[in-house]
């Protein structure tokens, strides 16, 4: 049984009914009243960040950015605040070359000439391209200072004979009055280019019939998918309404109800057993045949292992019996034999999704569990891992070829947390669960709102996580807590709601301090994923972690795969040196939200990681109001006609897939034709054409408030409905996923154990093969793509040996060598 810890105080209510009992649902939702005090929270008041960090970072975003244009970096300065007045340092002799300072240059120099203007314009350009100095000698643009000799004065001369710096000019008073104007249409040109996107010389398409019918076909299209919108929220208001006068009514209802309301997975699966009795689904587990999976080659293969696996064992204890000495010696090659069976029989059934047995719908037909074939399949996969691996008629060598290629086969799971503001902490409940029940992926990603629940999870181990996620972690949220008189003068005058430095400070507690991505890797043993995508629309999004960047500091690659436009501006990505201090990565290049493009980046977990099954909480609010399963989904079954059924009837269910796939078409068509203009800059175009779901999709039930909510931090209170809502979410694929794991750990298990060139205890921690696959073939690791896992691997298995001196490496002094043979 999944789900082995208990909620503490959630003690069930006796009741003379003839279905189980089951907790009623208190205010605090089943949690303990120390779970909402702040004082037992672990590190709550730690402070996990040094100054140096922040100040570290505060100068790299002040920094300009080696991709943009002068212009750009000077607009960009300039709304950050970094500088009013460019101004040299200030020192006995120094001057500005501001207008207000230009007086103290001396007599020769009008603060209302043309030249001082242009001056102070080349100046700000090469501060702009990095040529301002912070030292004495400064050089700008076509002027050039340095201290007179004594250090009385400043010595300033002029490159251009025809705007000489000392020549007088004679203040008149008339004005230019076009210049007022001028600068203010400028200003007003640039506020619409920045609300509403340019295309570069490059993106823009010529012709006449484009230029006159962009906008007017975009207004077309917008209108039209609006109402599309709106016949596809009447479509699923009246699936609800339908499902809620026909389908649950009476005891059904009752029977949901208590499934809804229950706070343990025990109980959960209590209520669940009892909803399938109701609805007569258990002779559906009994029968075999199903038309989503080979159920005949299962039973087959089932009935084959079962037998050859009984007969190895038996062999086996011949086989020992007569190693020792105290056997007759007979049947030691007949137990060879039915173990090179069963190794044969394991190779060829032990893959990803063999004959459909991963199927989701072998699991969205019931509330509970599968086909008992399955399940009975399953468990003799484990078993047989299980002896293969303790087998002694079997070398080393042999098993470690064995679980090498099964696991090649079998590949990963992962946990992809999506993004979503406040939503994002629907991603709590989800954790929690798969936590209690052991159940928690070693590979982890989270984009936008996912990647800071990510950063907590990969940083901390599983004790410390169960001390964590309680509602009183609703102390440390408070990334929104700031009112609107702080805010909105920040966005208006920098077009971001939210200070950087301000957040860095804060997510920091999140991710334990500066920690790296190989350091959160060596601590806990899981891998973590944040997907960041470029300020440049055209260059390729990065899914950073252990291998691809090791050195990269996690909140920062948290707060750029959270830097929405209009939010938070675009950061820069942090590394951390050999000696500890925190350096720009990547060039200083700035990087902003990954769920704008990649939200789910489950091609590159395949890639780097072997990743072949995911598990996806989605949260993103433009994306769970058009996630419906008209057929079940896992956990879920339809009601409907004993399951044969659509929900809301078929007419209903094919006319929101038939608007579904409709407003798909014209995001695409709008996107292909080069209609849609880039807003504050950036490419909206993959905000619903992007994939958003996984092997299993799990979407927490949210509520109305949620919405207008959504940039703001919850209180214990509404963060115990979402750590509720979240977990009741989970339990419906506990049981997929808990199969799933159950053959990959005991693949993962025999992958360890049968390395002989690694020693067990702290060296296969400290170095595993990951880490050695990227030292000695970073290359190909850095590029993203180019070689397979299997390749590598094998590479790796015949050309390298590892020796650890006397343990001296797990002290973290040296004794690690690497040879080849």
């Amino acid at each position: 049984m999944l789900g082995k810890e208990r909620e503490k105080g959630a003690a069930p209510s006796k009741t003379t009914s003839k279905t189980p009992s089951f907790p009623s649902l208190a205010p605090n939702y089943g949690f303990p009243p120390e779970a909402f005090d702040v004082a037992r929270l672990p590190d709550s008041s730690h402070e996990f960040i040094s100054p140096a960090d922040i100040a570290a970072f505060e100068a790299a975003l002040q920094a300009p950015d080696q991709n943009a244009a002068p212009a750009q970096n000077l607009a960009q300065q300039q709304k950050n605040g970094s500088f009013d007045a460019l101004r040299s340092p200030k020192s006995p002799g120094s001057f500005s070359i501001t207008r207000r300072d230009s007086h103290s240059l001396g007599a020769g120099l009008d603060d209302d000439a043309d030249n001082s203007s242009a001056l102070a314009t080349a100046a700000a350009a090469a501060a702009a391209n990095g040529d301002f100095n912070t030292n004495e000698d400064v050089a700008l643009g076509g002027l050039e200072s340095s201290p007179a000799p004594g250090g009385h004065g400043t010595f300033v001369t002029a490159q251009n004979d025809w705007a000489p710096i000392s020549s007088r000019f004679y203040r008149t008073s008339r004005r230019k009055p076009a210049a007022v104007p001028k600068k203010k249409r400028r200003r007003a040109k640039q506020a619409v280019e920045g609300l509403l996107g340019t295309r570069s010389k490059d993106e823009t398409r010529d012709g006449y019939l484009y230029m006159l019918a962009k906008w007017p076909l975009l207004l077309f299209v917008v209108g039209w998918l609006l109402v599309l919108s709106v016949l596809y929220l009447l479509t699923r208001f009246y699936i609800v309404v339908y499902e809620q006068l026909f389908t649950w009514r009476g005891r059904r209802e009752g029977l949901r109800r208590e499934l809804r309301g229950a706070t343990t997975y025990e109980d959960w699966v209590r209520a669940a057993r009892a909803l399938d009795g109701f609805l007569g689904r258990k002779s559906w587990r009994e029968e075999n045949d199903f038309a989503y999976y080979d159920s005949k080659t299962v039973k087959r293969v089932w009935d084959q292992m079962k037998k050859t696996r009984a007969k190895a064992e038996r062999e086996e204890n011949d086989y020992l019996a007569t190693k020792s000495g105290n056997g007759s010696g007979g049947g030691g090659s007949e137990g060879i034999r039915a173990v090179e069976e069963l190794k044969a029989l394991t190779e060829a059934c032990v893959k990803n999704n063999f004959v459909g047995i991963d199927n989701p719908k072998l699991y969205s037909q019931t509330y509970y569990g599968t086909k008992n074939l399955v399940q009975n399949f399953v468990d003799e996969v484990e078993r047989t891992l299980k002896f293969l691996l303790k087998t002694k008629q079997l070398t080393l060598e042999e098993k470690r070829v064995l679980f090498k290629h099964v696991q090649a086969n079998f590949g990963r799971t992962a946990l992809c947390l999506s993004g979503g503001a406040s939503f994002a902490y629907y991603h709590f409940g989800l954790v929690r669960a798969l936590l209690d029940a052991d159940l928690l992926p070693d590979v982890i990603t989270g984009t936008s709102g996912g990647a800071l629940i990510a950063g907590l999870v990969a940083t901390r181990t599983n004790e410390e996580l169960k001390k964590l996620l309680v509602p009183a972690l609703a102390s440390q949220i408070n990334a929104c807590s700031e009112g609107f008189t702080t805010w909105f003068p920040r966005w208006w005058k920098t077009g971001a709601r939210f200070d950087s430095v301000s957040w860095a400070a804060q997510c920091s507690w999140w991710t334990r301090g500066s920690m790296t991505f190989r350091e959160a890797y060596e601590r806990t043993g899981r891998i973590l994923n944040v997907s960041c995508v470029p300020a440049d629309p055209h260059s390729p999004t990065i899914l950073c972690n252990y291998l691809t960047s090791p050195d990269c500091v996690i909140w920062s690659a948290v707060l750029a795969s959270a830097a929405v436009p209009g939010i938070l501006n675009p950061v820069v990505l942090m590394m951390k040196k050999r000696d500890g201090t925190l350096a720009p990565y990547s060039f200083g290049h700035k990087w902003k939200d990954g769920s704008l493009r990649t939200d789910i980046p489950i091609k590159a977990l395949n890639t780097h990681f072997n990743v072949n099954f995911t598990i996806v909480s989605q949260v993103n609010p433009h994306v769970n109001l058009f996630f419906f399963s008209s057929r079940g989904r896992v956990g879920n079954p339809v009601t409907h006609r004993k399951g044969r059924g659509w929900r809301g009837g078929f007419l209903m269910s094919a006319t929101e897939h038939y608007l579904k796939l409709d407003m798909h078409k014209w995001l695409r068509f709008v996107r292909h034709a080069e209609l849609l203009p880039r807003p504050l800059g950036q490419d909206w175009s993959q905000l619903w054409l992007q994939e958003f779901s996984g092997t299993v999709t799990l979407w927490p039930a949210a509520v109305a408030s949620d919405f207008w909510r959504i940039l703001s931090d919850p209180d214990a209170g509404r963060l115990a409905r979402m750590l509720h809502e979240g977990r009741q979410g989970a339990f419906p694929a506990l049981q997929f996923v808990g199969n799933r794991l159950k053959v990959e750990r005991m693949v993962d298990r025999g992958r360890t154990e049968s390395r002989p060139w690694v020693r067990r205890g702290s060296l296969e921690r400290i170095l595993s093969e990951d880490d050695l696959r990227s030292i000695l073939v970073g290359e190909m690791v850095g590029g993203g793509g180019g070689t397979t896992e299997e390749e590598m691997t094998t590479d790796l298995d015949e050309e390298v040996v590892i020796e650890d001196d006397k343990g001296d490496a797990a002290e973290g002094g040296g004794g690690l060598f690497i040879r080849k043979r």
